[in-house]
């Protein structure tokens, strides 16, 4: 007896996060479907550009689409993985990802810039703008006591809407790696 699993990919960039992705959106949705996934979550960096011609590209190949984005700060903060719930979070995560943008001086070319998709992110901004999104804190390589400072601020902050994201990386330490992050006091989303 075969058992069905539903899985979702949900840490997908494209190639609308420039310097980190390459695949397009239709690349990225074809492969999710191959793969038999029921769903596939977009997060571009700092962008929803990608969005609706990944849309197209799931409802095309018959798979779910779970819209969002991944937000990286200037500040302490991990980027996070953001998930608007409902309309209105959809417009609060647009109007963040404009403030952000508008920050960057127009024909900055610094690193800076480009490693943030040119977009200048607090965490005030996402404490102003926060409101009905889903968010996953992405581990970084090191997890040490500043991250989980950063996670307990964001449980506080962010109550029953924030989540640690976990993957595997394929390394020898996974295992020791996914205990550390299973003893965070977020809930764990893998």
């Amino acid at each position: 007896t075969t058992l069905a699993m539903s899985f979702a990919e949900l840490q997908v960039a494209s190639a609308f996060s420039f310097l980190r992705a390459a695949s397009s959106p239709e690349e990225l949705a074809a492969t999710a479907s191959v793969l038999g996934l029921a769903a596939i979550g977009i997060t571009d960096l700092n962008s929803v550009a990608g969005v609706v011609r990944m849309w197209e590209a799931t409802k095309e190949v018959g798979i779910r689409l779970v819209i969002g984005a991944r937000l990286s700060f200037r500040d302490a903060t991990p980027d996070l993985l953001c998930y608007p719930q409902d309309r209105a979070a959809w417009g609060r995560l647009t109007r963040l990802l404009t403030i952000g943008k508008d920050r960057v001086p127009h024909g900055d070319t610094s690193d800076a810039a480009k490693i943030t998709n040119r977009c200048f992110l607090r965490y005030d901004d996402l404490l102003e703008h926060g409101e009905g999104q889903i968010l996953l804190a992405v581990a970084p390589d090191r997890i040490d006591a500043r991250f989980w400072e950063q996670i307990q601020r964001l449980r506080i902050d962010f109550r029953r809407q924030a989540y640690l994201a976990a993957s595997r990386r394929y390394r020898a330490d996974d295992a020791r790696r996914l205990r550390t992050l299973a003893a965070l006091p977020l809930p764990m989303v893998a």
